[in-house]
């Protein structure tokens, strides 16, 4: 597949016609190629999965590592996706209404979303992933600094802005507020 143009505005309907080996995002109708990422990143993802799966196992919600693609719509949550310029790849999702799921993915805003933070990311996650996120509602955004050890948790709050975020280190332990009893231990997430 050759690399889309930069100059037209790609929607989800584009995404959908692209080899489904290829990782890209759209983001404002312009797709941008992710390249593989790294192990410790694979390792920070893979524990906090294991621990979100194994809390979820008998309940109702579904949690979901990347590759997995959500699909955004600035006009109606769950407008004519087909339309959508926003098609992203978060490295976790958890969806607690499965009416937004369908055989590719989900239509509409998951309520958890996870980010781990690599050089070649972290200005599109820190910024223009947070603001996407928070203008479509995600109730609770984490962003995962494997290099520091140190997770930042933003809560949207009545107004609908992200509040200034939870800080945690290796040491702590995540209390999940979506859950009333989950926590994630971060001494194996960062046990690298």
């Amino acid at each position: 597949m050759s690399f889309p143009k930069k100059e037209r505005v790609y929607t989800y309907a584009d995404y959908l016609s692209w080899p489904e080996n290829e990782r890209i995002e759209i983001i404002d109708g312009v797709p941008y190629l992710q390249a593989a990422p790294s192990r410790i990143h694979q390792e920070v993802l893979s524990d906090v999965h294991r621990q979100l799966a194994n809390y979820l196992l008998d309940k109702d919600y579904k949690v979901y590592p990347a590759p997995f693609h959500v699909v955004l719509d600035p006009e109606n949550e769950n407008a004519d996706d087909a339309r959508s310029k926003y098609v992203l790849e978060p490295d976790i999702s958890v969806v607690c209404d499965k009416e937004k799921l369908d055989d590719r993915g989900c239509k509409g805003s998951p309520d958890l979303i996870v980010e781990i933070i690599s050089p070649s990311t972290a200005r599109k996650d820190k910024i223009e992933k947070f603001h996407i996120y928070e203008q479509y509602g995600v109730q609770e955004y984490w962003m995962i600094e494997p290099k520091e050890k140190i997770v930042s948790v933003f809560s949207l709050q009545r107004n609908g802005k992200y509040g200034r975020p939870e800080l945690y280190t290796e040491e702590d332990q995540v209390e999940v507020s979506l859950f009333d009893d989950l926590v994630i231990k971060l001494d194996s997430v960062f046990d690298l």
